[in-house]
């Protein structure tokens, strides 16, 4: 047997030969094999007959063993080695130089056999795989419905990289090195395992890619694919989390991990070296191992059965040491990438995210319109507005502007989806999520768990390092009311304070790993040179945070924190605390100390209590800000920033564009809620319930007192936001008290909007003097989600919102409801129209609160305003209704007044604007309230207190011209210097008729100059 020359070793062993077992060859069931697989290594020519037959008969009673050799000398010579229970091990086969195509075919033919024998283990695999991998996280639960990865995915770009490139010295913070790299080769996922460029079949691929582009969906999507059949190049697929090795501490073998994890594989793993399957290992984010490939590190190991170090079998696998035939694919982030050494990769593949803007449309186009997105009511209105929103985004995509960068990142894509959702899908009272709950969830699902860096010994949460450091630029960023960035700004953020070699390494990391999820290179002409947030939010989310946070301190105030965690944990005995505050703090602060001691508690009480103080006054002055310059709410501004801005022009009046992060203080409010507060925590970034409490004491008085004045409808709207965004339920309700009177008028009432209004005055059961809804864009839907706060509503202005039957019969529950309080009642230019009057009518005659009803252009025409006489009779209470403008002719306008005559508290009725003859209006005209019970004005301009608003009219018309239907402006001119006309016609006070001679001809100035395009 030293002489031959024999080069056969065990398929299942590595290029080492079975010396290279090492250890493993000294233990138990284990040594015996040993022995066996190495003395099936001689040859027939080198071993007699008889020795085959001795060594037969003398290991025939080994435990568990059965030798089987050839019954013919000279022939093929076969050894099996299999335990009793029937399950082979191994076989190796020899015939002179025919050696390896013998042991492949053999090794082939008993793969397919222990396939067959396998399946239904390998196929509850595949189903207990696909049911925790087709398992959608929390946030996707929450914020929309769930979709399947089959239905929504997309395949972010994939290229083919190389060491060289990765080893490039990181580059600076500039603009160009921040772009996307020149293209390269584009692979597929499933040709990740492809030959190389020389020919090479690669076992091993390292897929890398910085936070948020996708890595750990698309390795979700490849176990799914496999679990379906297809990914059919591998037999069996074991994925790992690397976070989840990096906690285990303990010593296990591959066999035990396996099997710990997979239990459906516990018969399988034992034969995974014999039996030629083609396995794949999935590494799921490496940069949470720290791994050691030198062998004074991690020494070598090639039995499976072995309990090492869980990095040691990471690295063993690599290093093709253990299970040498399977393939290994390594998720990680670029910094991480070097820790394996280049000889052990055979493919670098870069996750480019959706680089293409194709891929942004598909997953947008795939994402909204998904059915079961708008929930379940009004199918036929939101699949309309799903296909509207999709235009939308595509037409915002395709113009190149900041979105389009930021949706290079498919998380991001995610985020913009999940906050349309929010804005246009949510009905219900009160809303389930909240804007700050959607942005927290969002940077947990990309940051939990994760650390800058596994090899710094502070392991300091990336979350807790971006608070900090972009939190920080975020922050001065809004306080300087700027958005872009120069690479100068960030390096007075990033580097300034940086002072020993571990910060740098972890700003290195920062750099290579996160910097492009935060900032990216601004679109904007002439800001070439600069960075902006990624999604504008952000900003204002990171520096709330920041904040919150208590990041932005005085050098008193970091010094009074540092002195109370310290001194809250040990004696107050003097010497004790210097002794301990000495270690904590430079010796130039030890005068101060001693004097501060002896007024220790009541100092830093204070000191504490002025950071809070100071958190408060941030949140109410930015939240009451006075340069607040924009009509539109924050909502409104999400919505343009994902949608794009289209509509009417800006304002004339409007200041120019300026940054005003309104939704700074809003985030910091919905940071302070109980949930955000919790999930900021498993982000290692704590706030305490104590601070929160104390903030939220400290700005109570602030935001109530500011809040009692009358803000402008697009700040109330942010005010109301905010408290629901606290969510705090006595606070929003002392908060709301305070609020007697609510002008939203303008404010596009979206369901979102109405629900956070519904939410926060459910809060208190106060009556509000008046509710103000004019051009809000309402709808029956609306109505329904505003009912119990429009209840509660003395005055309640509804005009221009487009109400048509179905509100009516709304409003019409709303009046008949035992609970109502609404007195003055406007529904002025909605589309009412006959059947919408005979449900108001209904209502009128059985109300008992309402005592001033507006209908004024509502479309009713004489059956409409019929309708109304019949039930008038019936009503008790009414004191004044406007039929005006609704196209009336004389014998209904004469009718509404016949039954007014008779009303008990009816006096006055407007019908002005309406198709009554010169006789009728002079008859009508005629009534008296002293003679006849009721006064009828046919004319706008009858009375000093209607005919003193005609210059504030034509000014109005006059600055909102470039906005409004100029057709339209024309058409209701005309109709007023008619009314005018005939207001003239009627008066004999020639001071009136001056008056009115005045007014016609302003009116008629004004078409003129309409006619002729000079206006």
């Amino acid at each position: 047997a030293g002489g031959c020359s024999c080069r056969l070793q065990p398929l299942s062993h590595p290029a080492g030969g079975a010396g290279s077992r090492g250890r493993g060859a000294g233990r138990g069931g284990m040594a015996l094999q040993e022995v066996l697989m190495s003395r099936a290594m001689q040859c027939q020519s080198c071993l007699p007959w008889g020795s085959w037959a001795q060594l037969a008969r003398s290991l025939a009673g080994s435990r568990g063993v059965s030798v089987c050799a050839a019954a013919v000398p000279g022939e093929l010579a076969s050894l099996v080695v299999c335990p009793r229970k029937g399950l082979e091990l191994g076989c190796v086969r020899y015939q002179g130089d025919s050696q390896e195509s013998s042991a492949q075919h053999s090794s082939s033919h008993h793969g397919q056999s222990h396939l067959r024998d396998f399946s239904g283990a390998i196929k509850k695999h595949q189903k207990s795989l696909s049911a925790w991998f087709s398992h959608q996280p929390n946030e996707e639960r929450q914020f929309g419905p769930s979709f399947s990865l089959d239905a929504v995915h997309v395949d972010p770009v994939i290229r083919e990289s190389s060491l060289e490139e990765i080893l490039k010295p990181s580059p600076d913070l500039t603009v160009q090195n921040q772009l996307q790299q020149p293209c390269r080769k584009v692979i597929s996922l499933h040709n990740l395992f492809d030959v190389d460029a020389c020919g090479r079949q690669v076992k091993n691929v390292v897929l890398y890619g910085t936070v948020g582009t996708g890595k750990s969906t698309l390795i979700k999507k490849m176990v799914v694919d496999w679990c379906h059949g297809r990914l059919p190049r591998f037999e069996l697929v074991i994925p790992f989390s690397c976070e989840d090795l990096s906690h285990s501490h303990a010593h296990v073998s591959l066999r035990r991990l396996v099997t710990k994890k997979y239990q459906h594989l516990r018969d399988v793993v034992p034969v995974l070296e014999a039996s030629n399957l083609k396995v794949l290992f999935i590494l799921n984010g490496l940069e949470r191992l720290n791994l050691d490939f030198r062998l004074a590190g991690t020494e070598l190991c090639c039995d499976p059965n072995e309990p090492v170090p869980p990095s040691a079998i990471v690295v063993n696998l690599l290093r093709k040491y253990l299970l040498p035939e399977a393939s290994i694919i390594v998720t990680t982030r670029p910094s991480a990438v070097r820790r394996i050494p280049g000889k052990y990769v055979g493919r670098y593949a870069e996750i480019c995210g959706f680089s293409d803007t194709n891929l942004q449309k598909l997953y947008f186009q795939m994402r909204l319109s998904q059915p079961g997105c708008s929930g379940e009511e009004s199918q036929d209105r939101s699949s309309a507005e799903q296909e509207n929103l999709v235009e939308m985004l595509s037409r915002n995509l395709e113009r190149h502007n900041q979105i389009t960068a930021a949706c290079f990142l498919p998380s991001y894509c995610w985020l913009v989806c999940t906050t349309l959702h929010f804005l246009y899908f949510t009905r219900t009272v009160p809303p389930s999520q909240t804007l700050t709950g959607i942005y927290t969830s969002f940077l947990r699902l990309n940051f939990s768990g994760e650390v800058v860096d596994s090899t710094d010994p502070t392991h300091i949460s990336m979350m807790k390092y971006v608070a900090k450091t972009v939190g920080k630029l975020a922050y001065e960023g809004v306080m300087s009311r700027k958005t872009c960035f120069s690479e100068e700004d960030l390096r007075q953020c990033f580097e300034v304070e940086m002072k020993t070699e571990s910060e740098l390494n972890l700003l290195e990391v920062f750099r290579s790993d996160v910097f492009r999820f935060f900032l990216s290179p601004c679109v904007q002409p002439g800001k070439e040179h600069t960075f902006v947030f990624t999604i504008p939010a952000m900003q204002e989310y990171l520096a709330a945070l920041y904040v919150v946070l208590g990041e932005k301190k005085t050098l008193a105030q970091r010094v009074g924190k540092e002195l109370s965690e310290v001194l809250g944990k040990v004696s107050e005995d003097v010497a004790v605390v210097v002794n301990i505050i000495s270690k904590v703090l430079p010796l130039r602060f030890l005068p101060v100390l001693f004097n501060l001691l002896k007024i220790f508690p009541r100092y830093f009480s204070r000191v504490s209590g002025k950071d809070r103080d100071a958190i408060a006054h941030t949140m109410a002055q930015e939240l009451f800000k006075e340069e607040d310059y924009y009509n539109d709410d924050v909502l409104d501004q999400i919505n343009s920033s994902i949608l794009g801005v289209e509509g009417p022009m800006r304002h004339p009046d409007e200041a120019p564009d300026d940054e005003v992060f309104e939704l700074f203080p809003i985030f910091m409010g919905g940071i302070l809620s109980r949930r955000n507060r919790a999930i900021l925590e498993q982000l290692g970034c704590s706030i305490k319930n104590l601070a929160a409490f104390e903030i939220a004491k400290a700005m109570k008085k602030t935001v109530i007192r500011k809040g009692r004045r009358g803000l402008p409808p697009s700040e109330l709207m942010d005010y109301l936001f905010f408290l629901h965004e606290f969510q705090n339920e006595r606070f929003t309700a002392e908060a709301v008290r305070s609020l007697r009177a609510v002008n939203l008028s303008s404010v596009k009432m979206t369901p979102l909007k109405c629900s956070v209004l519904a939410s926060v005055m459910s809060t208190t059961g106060h009556e509000v003097e008046e509710l103000n809804l004019t051009s809000c864009n309402l709808d029956s839907s609306s109505l329904r989600t505003l009912f119990p706060v429009l209840l509660r509503c003395k005055a309640l202005h509804l005009q221009l919102n487009s109400l048509g039957s179905d509100a009516c019969k709304e409003i019409r529950d709303l009046l008949l409801h035992d609970k109502c309080v609404v007195s003055n009642l406007r529904l002025a230019n909605n589309p009412v129209g006959e059947q919408g009057a005979r449900y108001l009518a209904e209502a009128l005659a059985k109300n008992r609160s309402l005592t001033q009803l507006s209908l004024l252009h509502t479309g009713l025409g004489d059956p409409g305003a019929e309708a109304i006489a019949q039930h008038l009779a019936e009503n008790q209470h009414l004191q004044e209704l406007n039929l005006g403008y609704n196209s009336l002719t004389d014998t209904a306008a004469l009718r509404v007044v016949e039954v007014a005559k008779r009303h008990e508290t009816l006096d006055k009725v407007h019908l002005y604007f309406n198709d009554i003859s010169e006789d009728g209006k002079r008859a009508l005209d005629s009534l008296r309230m002293d003679r006849d019970g009721v006064r009828a004005l046919v004319f706008l301009t009858a009375g000093t207190d209607v005919s003193d608003y005609w210059s504030y009219i034509l000014s109005v018309v006059q600055r909102n011209l470039p906005f409004w239907d100029r057709e339209r402006v024309q058409q209701h001119l005309a109709l007023l210097l008619q009314d005018l006309e005939s207001s003239r016609s009627q008066t004999a006070n020639p001071w009136r008729k001056a008056k009115f001679l005045r007014v016609e001809s302003e009116v008629k100035k004004m078409l003129g100059k309409l006619q002729d395009g000079s206006l």
